[in-house]
């Protein structure tokens, strides 16, 4: 693979892996109004986990594709 497409694939896994990383953030934010009993926080915070998974699961099979390794199911 050439060294753009390395870098192009690097760039894709870590947008992938930033996504990630704010899905976490916001469940674990839910989590902590869950414990508080602050459900309209927590409905929000988790409706925001759930657009960030979305989004990185998508991100991710697209680094997939670029880095050539991506599996069909």
């Amino acid at each position: 693979m050439p060294n753009s497409q390395l870098k192009i694939s690097r760039q894709a896994h870590l947008s992938a892996a930033a996504q990630h990383e704010l899905a976490a953030q916001s469940h674990r934010t839910a989590a902590e109004h869950n414990e508080k009993g602050s459900e309209v926080e927590e409905s929000w915070h988790s409706q925001r986990a759930l657009e960030y998974s979305d989004h990185a699961y998508k991100l991710a099979k697209e680094a997939h594709n670029k880095s050539g390794r991506m599996e069909t199911a």
